[in-house]
């Protein structure tokens, strides 16, 4: 019986750009998803896989319907990572790149996911919570000062028409 986890030897009966069929025990037909063929990217499946190879793969998935979704990647080898440069990643401390609009440089895919991590707490320097707040509304009244001045003095995009000049 074809299950979800089993694992079949197949023969390749047809290929297409979006995947392989491959012929199962019990003249059942599965298929293997172009993403589920190998750990790589892979563009073209016809340079991987040809028509009557014999493969192994894995049921990954039987719809309602009676598809039977397959993997040959479940069964490969984990793809070993590159080591991470810098301990956490990201930028060093203190740089200011990707500031002002842009989201910085994109990473590379292969870095694998990225994992949230909380921000160092601000060094407060032992200020009681008034500077605190003090030293947050200057820094808060330079920032809008710096968007006022960028945005020409309008903030919420349109100006009253009697800034403009020409009122009704």
């Amino acid at each position: 019986m074809i299950e979800v986890g089993n694992i079949f030897e197949g023969r390749v009966t047809g290929i297409k750009p979006f995947g392989a069929f491959v012929a199962l025990p019990e003249g059942r037909v599965g298929m293997v998803h172009i993403s589920e063929v190998s750990n790589s990217f892979v563009q073209d499946i016809a340079a991987v896989l040809h028509e009557g190879e014999t493969v192994k793969v894995k049921v990954i998935n039987v719809s309602p319907e009676g598809k039977i979704a397959l993997s040959i990647k479940q069964l490969l080898p984990a793809p070993e990572r590159p080591a991470r440069e810098g301990g956490r990643g990201g930028r060093p401390a203190g740089s200011k790149e990707g500031r002002g609009g842009g989201r910085g440089p994109r990473r590379p895919k292969e870095d694998g996911p990225r994992v949230w991590q909380p921000k160092p707490p601000a060094r407060s320097d032992n200020l009681s919570f008034e500077d605190m707040m003090s030293r947050f509304k200057s820094q808060s009244e330079a920032k809008l000062a710096d968007l006022d001045h960028e945005s020409g003095g309008r903030r919420g995009g349109y100006a009253s028409r009697g800034r403009r000049g020409g009122g009704r």
